[in-house]
């Protein structure tokens, strides 16, 4: 692989010094390098203290988001979108599509197994793909926009056909332009946002684009807001997008799913509830459910929740009421406690506005009071069994790790719809005087140290998002973005929450993207921070090119980004596809870059950290993970290991490897994984290199931490392998 001229030799003594720091960045020209504060102290020294304390700040705002990403991983939340927003509140897999990259034939037969275009918008989008090979359809959410892609592709390019998604945050005018487009593909662009540069999308990019695709005789169709209709440059692609009847489509799917008979009065009811019904999913639901008979369809379609909701605000509830179901929207699950607390937090806000002297949120209740001791106390807790009956309940559970006898009260929803529901009634039935103040309670709660609190949180700003996002971009996460720590991890996982809903999820990226460059350091590292998690898997490509381009940036950015390279590939750990492609990503950069080159260093070192990360959740060295649970790793890791080896960062590569080895040393099965690291190590270094190895490692393994029988055993095994 490498020659001995051209690459460190590994039978050379180890060099001294830190082998994993770089230069950090020089001042720019004409900068005066040794500036004196009043205290004698050079400028240097100040700004490398301050560079030292914002990364310490950093890192704890790592850890925190390691910690729920953990438990969001180990919960199984990864690849599921929350249907949350549907009628019934049915949770559901990810969406077809939703995530970059092939959608099988399968996948989509199965998204269209109901569907009935729409007309005559589904004719309109068909003359206009067919002819111009790319169609824009711009309606609203949730109106069968997906499907109506699939199925339009599907007429141009055959049934039973596959096609590819492409990135929402893709470039239109750089599409037509780059090698991504192939000849003969369907393509789709599901939930388009808008172009991430600053100067928008011209009409002549558009026409390029079309005449590319029409050139290699290939599709496109995008789906969009209605708003994009408004956009020049797409006016002519656009066509307006709206769901089928849905009394049609009831019938349409019955007549696909033989019922039994359903009695004059019951289908007379089904018909008047499914005409009520705005998203074609709902209807579809509503067929299937009459599997379980007419009764459980009905009892569906009445949607009991929704109606409790309405019907609590209709009563329109006092301040004592409201205030604090609106905190729990928020909040809900933390031990009752600290709810009272921040609770009477929200009250105060609200008091400091109606201070103002303008109109009040509504006017406090002072009943449900008993006197002691001449101190008034009114009994809160008693006064949720009438306050949101039907709503809200209550629960006892320890926190996570806690001893079980540790167990606290909590007050929690009747069921995680109803919290969206809330959050809607709020969102539209209150205006200012209500959303100001909580706006500013939740920027004190975004500050607080409980990461329960913040966590709870971001959970109900991303729920919010779903009715208010330009409200809740400019007035909360911007401003969270270039704060605190854990006002930036607040930002985080509340971008990560947004990915549970698949139409918020391009949203969720288009604005980590929108902070990374020249938005500041501390943006840049909220961008980092959110493009981890649920973010970084929908859209692992962008998540990888983007941190990769963090990483060449100042040391703070840099930083964060190998952090969050490492929480990409921890959280993959369970998904070994991703975990693969992973490690595809870093070999792929690596071998884009020239020897003794600084992209060469940096990429380097950013490899170490993975090689030597641990693992998201539980003890461990996380490639002792992947070698031992993902097929196929082994060649990956081996390959990277040989790329560290062969260079200055050659200390910290066989600290890993030993650290690894010794993580595998119980587990029976181990060998063949080690065996096959060492095979794959082998094709990839000269004769002396090999060697050079096989004198290191055991060396290395002398140290007190690594000294096991078992560890040296399977070292045997790699320098076996090593040896033929």
């Amino acid at each position: 692989m490498a020659d001995d001229a051209g690459t460190p030799d590994l039978s050379e003594p180890p060099v001294p010094g830190p082998e994993d720091e770089l230069p950090q960045e020089q001042p720019e020209d004409g900068a005066p390098e040794d500036r004196t504060d009043a205290d004698g102290a050079s400028r240097a020294d100040c700004d490398e203290r301050k560079e030292r304390e914002e990364r310490e700040e950093d890192g704890k705002g790592y850890d925190d988001l390691r910690q729920v990403l953990g438990q969001r991983v180990y919960n199984n939340f990864y690849g599921v979108v929350d249907a949350s927003g549907a009628a019934f509140g049915f949770g559901a897999a990810a969406a077809p599509g939703l995530a970059p990259g092939f959608v099988e034939p399968d996948e989509v037969d199965r998204a269209l197994r109901y569907y009935l275009p729409p007309r005559p918008c589904f004719d309109d989008a068909l003359g206009t793909l067919r002819s111009e090979h790319l169609v824009v359809l711009a309606g609203p959410d949730s109106s069968g926009r997906g499907a109506g892609a699939f199925a339009l592709l599907q007429r141009v390019r055959g049934v039973h056909t596959g096609l590819r998604s492409l990135s929402p945050a893709n470039s239109l005018a750089e599409l037509a332009a780059s090698s991504a487009l192939k000849a003969g593909q369907a393509y789709v662009i599901l939930d388009y946002v808008g172009e991430m540069n600053v100067d928008a999308v011209q009409a002549f990019e558009i026409r390029r684009l079309s005449e590319e695709l029409r050139r290699k005789g290939s599709y496109l169709v995008i789906t969009a807001p209605e708003a994009a209709r408004r956009r020049l440059a797409l006016q002519d692609h656009c066509v307006p997008w709206a769901a089928p009847d849905p009394r049609e489509l009831f019938d349409h799917c019955r007549q696909l799913t033989p019922q039994a008979d359903i009695p004059p009065q019951v289908a007379e009811e089904l018909q008047e509830r499914v005409a009520e019904l705005r998203r074609p999913a709902d209807v579809v639901a509503a067929v299937t459910g009459l599997a379980d008979g007419p009764d459980a369809a009905l009892k569906m379609l009445r949607d009991s929740e929704r109606e409790q909701v309405r019907n609590w605000f209709r009563a329109e509830p006092s301040a004592g009421d409201l205030l604090p179901l609106a905190a729990l929207a928020f909040l809900e699950g933390i031990p009752e406690r600290n709810f009272e607390e921040a609770s009477v937090l929200l009250g105060m806000h609200v008091r400091d506005w109606e201070q103002t002297g303008e109109t009040p949120a509504a006017e406090p209740e002072a009943t449900g009071t008993t006197a002691l001791r001449g101190v008034t106390f009114e009994q809160t807790r008693a006064r949720w069994k009438e306050r949101a009956t039907g709503l809200v309940r209550t629960e006892r559970r320890a926190g996570p790790g806690q001893d079980p006898s540790r167990s606290e009260r909590r007050i929690v929803f009747t069921s995680p719809r109803v919290r969206a529901l809330v959050i809607g009634e709020l969102h539209d039935l209150y205006g200012y005087e209500l959303w100001y103040p909580v706006r500013q309670w939740l920027s004190e709660l975004s500050q607080l140290a409980d990461l329960d609190v913040r966590t709870e949180v971001a959970r109900g700003v991303a729920l919010y998002a779903r009715h208010a996002l330009a409200e809740v971009d400019e007035n909360l996460l911007q401003v969270w973005a270039d704060g605190f720590a854990a006002q930036r991890v607040t930002t985080a996982l509340t971008l990560q929450f947004m990915c549970d809903d698949q139409h918020l999820a391009p949203q969720a990226l288009n604005l980590a993207l929108s902070w990374a460059e020249r938005r500041g350091p501390a943006r840049a590292v909220t961008t980092a921070m959110a493009l981890t998690g649920t973010l970084g898997s929908l859209y692992r490509l962008e998540a990888l090119n983007w941190l990769w381009f963090l990483t060449h940036r100042g040391e703070r950015m840099a930083f964060a980004a190998r952090r969050s390279l490492a929480l990409l590939l921890q959280t993959a750990e369970q998904d070994p596809e991703r975990a693969l492609f992973t490690l595809r990503y870093v070999r792929t950069r690596i071998a884009e870059t020239a020897q003794r080159s600084q992209a060469r260093s940096l990429a380097l070192r950013t490899t170490v950290q993975l090689l030597d990360a641990e693992r998201l959740e539980g003890s461990g060295v996380l490639a002792a993970a992947l070698l031992r649970d993902v097929p196929g790793s082994a060649r990956q890791l081996g390959l990277l290991w040989v790329s560290v080896l062969l260079s200055v960062c050659r200390r910290g590569a066989v600290r890993a490897l030993c650290r690894t080895l010794a993580d595998l040393r119980d587990d029976p099965s181990a060998a063949d994984a080690v065996r096959a690291l060492g095979e794959a190590m082998r094709g990839a270094m000269t004769p002396r290199q090999w060697q050079a190895l096989g004198n290191d490692l055991p060396q290395a393994l002398k140290h007190p931490e690594y000294a096991i029988p078992g560890t040296r055993r399977l070292a045997q095994v790699l320098l076996g392998s090593l040896r033929g």
